[in-house]
């Protein structure tokens, strides 16, 4: 809570992390709290919890909110927390949001609502009316039209950035890296933009953005975290070695859906007591892990 009143803080690498889940398909609270644990031992810069990569929509809202709570004490103000609290109700999205509130987060990374298809104009106004509810919270944008499918316009965000005081910045998880410099050059450089498109972390950093919040570090959180400090610190080189060498991470974490592989290579790891995901996702295919092997053999010095 304490960078709530200073969102341009909330910069580097922050971690989305993955819900774990028992054999049963509970939440796994004790597992949660672990990968907490390392991911701040590992040097990620911030916590993020319950995007796409946390299965938010197979979750109840009770659910949701004692992820973030668990979270949200074990992370006890060391680096800042950025849950996802939105959903595809406004009623839902409300109760989410005041709960990360009174829990202590930083932030609240809300998702365009989905399956509804909404226009820019119904965009404009759910946004504003959630930021309404909280105005001594920060609330940023979450952009991800491959989920949701719905995609604010850059024109849209630079209307809510300059209407809506405490609307501070924007999730950007499009491979259109067009739409990236053009949010930035309608909103300006003080809109906080973080990329949740893995490949496009490094480079976003060129634009002016803030950072990435990539689920690659759910795998090698201290070299994601390492590949922003080298940037930052003019060492470029090595921001771009680390940048390709995670690259078989990456292809790792889409060989089937986003979270099931990674889930996999943490139960394999022993940081989780199970690598169970919720339907509709299953488990990886057995296709699927001789792929996600041989992809985890190329970047065996990133993941231990």
């Amino acid at each position: 809570m304490k960078f709530r009143s200073e969102p341009h803080r909330i910069t580097g690498s922050i971690a989305p992390l993955i819900t774990p889940f028992s054999d049963d398909g509970d939440l796994d609270l004790e597992s949660l709290r672990a990968l907490v644990r390392w991911q701040l031992d590992s040097g990620s810069h911030g916590i993020s919890l319950g995007g796409s990569t946390g299965e938010p929509a197979a979750q109840t809202v009770a659910e949701r909110i004692t992820a973030i709570e668990t979270v949200a004490e074990e992370i006890a103000d060391d680096v800042p927390f950025l849950p996802g609290t939105g959903a595809a109700t406004l009623e839902a999205t409300l109760e989410v949001t005041a709960a990360a509130r009174d829990a202590g987060a930083d932030a609240a990374l809300i998702i365009t609502p989905y399956y509804a298809r909404p226009t820019q104009e119904a965009l404009y106004r759910w946004y504003a009316t959630i930021a309404a509810e909280f105005p001594d919270l920060p609330i940023v944008i979450y952009n991800v039209p491959s989920r949701t499918a719905v995609d604010i316009a850059p024109e849209t965000v630079a209307r809510l950035f300059r209407s809506v005081d405490n609307i501070v910045g924007i999730k950007e998880t499009t491979t259109d890296f067009a739409h990236f410099s053009r949010v930035l050059h309608q909103s300006g450089p003080e809109l906080l933009v973080w990329s949740g498109i893995e490949l496009l972390g490094l480079p976003l950093l060129a634009l002016g953005g803030r950072g990435f919040i990539s689920a690659v570090a759910n795998l090698a959180p201290a070299a994601v975290a390492r590949m922003y400090e080298a940037w930052t610190d003019g060492d470029q080189d090595t921001a771009r070695e680390l940048h390709h060498a995670l690259h078989p991470l990456v292809d790792l974490l889409f060989v089937e859906t986003n979270p099931a592989p990674a889930k996999w290579v943490l139960h394999q790891q022993g940081r989780i007591t199970s690598a169970a995901v919720r339907p509709p996702l299953i488990t990886p295919t057995e296709n699927g892990l001789t792929q996600i092997r041989a992809l985890l053999d190329q970047s065996a010095d990133l993941v231990r």
